[in-house]
């Protein structure tokens, strides 16, 4: 049996079963790991090249970028990640201060903004945050999201590449896509669980939600935080799981980050 044909069977095992069982919309993925790849670049090349993303050079931010690679490696050393190896966990700071966010494409492909890093008080935050980000592309959340938003057909043409100007518009509206409830409390919880094996607080990303329910008049709050879930339910749901997991506390590098910060433009 050869590779295409493999590839054609799995996705019409994938249609049948989307289009005969509703509920399971989203729960089976119909591409191939190496498509979030290839979507995840198609997004980052979208958005890099719009006039919203100002990326700070890496060569002329050497010192920002070591830093926030050393946290992103400090979570895939955990070899907690499935698709450690299959993904280029690719990092690039947005200069922006006035949005308080970050997110990950499908693939890997980790986007902060200096507006979050501001915002941040420690070191664990931003890893939790991250954690959180990269939890989402870890599991595919979102060609879990393009199956629901359009569907099987669609995405038929996407895997094989018969409409070229369509997959640069599906996987420029993809960063756009909001996650379920779901799927924000799976990137929680595997902030948590990778945090845990690490020296950070494992439960640094509930101290930046905790942060933004006190001040949610005075920031631009992301989307995603207004509408999935609740703040405060994800901040419980967070110690809970951390909690049960044995509580081990963990370091802050709180001064080590406000280090880090003076470098920022």
């Amino acid at each position: 049996m050869n590779k295409r044909f493999s590839l054609i069977t799995a996705v019409i095992l994938g249609v049948f079963t989307l289009s005969s069982c509703s509920n399971w919309l989203g729960k089976v993925n119909i591409f191939p790991v190496e498509q979030d790849v290839a979507l995840g670049e198609q997004v980052a090349s979208s958005f890099e090249s719009g006039s919203a993303a100002v990326v700070l050079d890496s060569a002329k931010n050497a010192t920002l970028y070591r830093y926030i690679y050393s946290v992103r490696d400090t979570i895939l050393n955990t070899n907690l990640l499935v698709h450690k190896s299959d993904f280029p966990w690719r990092v690039r700071i947005i200069h922006n201060d006035t949005i308080q966010n970050a997110f990950c494409t499908p693939g890997g492909f980790i986007y902060v903004y200096t507006g979050l890093m501001k915002y941040l008080e420690s070191e664990d935050q931003l890893a939790g945050v991250m954690g959180h980000e990269m939890a989402h592309a870890e599991k595919r959340h979102s060609t879990d999201a393009m199956t629901r938003e359009f569907g099987a057909n669609l995405l038929l043409e996407l895997i094989f590449g018969t409409n070229k100007a369509q997959l640069l518009q599906v996987a420029t509206g993809l960063a756009q896509l909001s996650f379920g409830r779901d799927a924000e409390t799976e990137a929680d919880n595997c902030s948590v669980d990778w945090l845990y094996q690490t020296s950070y607080n494992p439960v640094g990303a509930a101290g930046f939600f905790e942060k933004i329910q006190k001040e949610k008049h005075q920031v631009n709050i992301p989307e995603f935080l207004s509408t999935h879930p609740d703040p405060g339910n994800r901040v419980a749901n967070m110690k809970k799981r951390w909690s049960e997991k044995g509580g081990k506390t963990g370091q802050t590098y709180a001064e080590r980050y406000k280090k880090m910060l003076t470098y920022l433009p």
